[in-house]
């Protein structure tokens, strides 16, 4: 991949309430989907797209902490892609034609039939502003702030997050579809 490749921030911070609320048992992150727990399907993912990448399970409060922290842990980085840990059937070429977007667009969203989903990409003129995040609030403002690109993807993995047992379920059966 291009030196200027941007890193992607894989957040693992979350406490997970709803899925324990729905009847799960510990982490949404480390249940198993298949043979491998949620986070690794996420991780194997990145690695695939060959892209950096920074993984933030440091246990900040909120999506914007987390986020402000993977920043700050890798400014030197050309931009970001922000993709929450619990997104196991996202496709590697999701994150790469994200992060060719970027070359092109300071802020980048890739939407799957209409629906906005993840990663979300931001250039590095957006890192001041990604700093400042806090609270449970993500980077919602940015993109509105600087009007972002919406790129059509094939890839149901970008908008079918883990919240839920129902939602683990409803992974498997695309997984098994796959």
């Amino acid at each position: 991949m291009h030196l200027s490749a941007p890193t992607v921030l894989i957040l693992a911070s979350g406490r997970g309430e709803r899925f324990v609320a729905s009847g799960g048992n510990g982490s949404k992150l480390q249940a198993l989907l298949g043979h491998k727990t949620v986070l690794q399907h996420t991780l194997d993912a990145v690695r695939a797209s060959a892209l950096p990448w920074y993984l933030e399970d440091s246990g900040q409060s909120g999506m914007g902490d987390s986020i402000a922290a993977a920043v700050r842990a890798t400014s030197e980085a050309s931009g970001w892609l922000i993709l929450p840990g619990d997104l196991p059937l996202i496709q590697s070429d999701t994150l790469r034609r994200v992060a060719a977007a970027l070359h092109e667009h300071d802020v980048v969203v890739p939407t799957y039939r209409g629906q906005r989903g993840h990663p979300v990409g931001f250039s590095a003129r957006c890192a001041a502003a990604l700093c400042q995040l806090s609270g449970e609030r993500g980077a919602a403002s940015i993109v509105r702030q600087f009007a972002a690109f919406e790129l059509t993807v094939h890839d149901v993995g970008c908008v079918s997050d883990i919240d839920t047992v129902d939602d683990l379920r409803k992974a498997e059966g695309l997984l098994r579809s796959t």
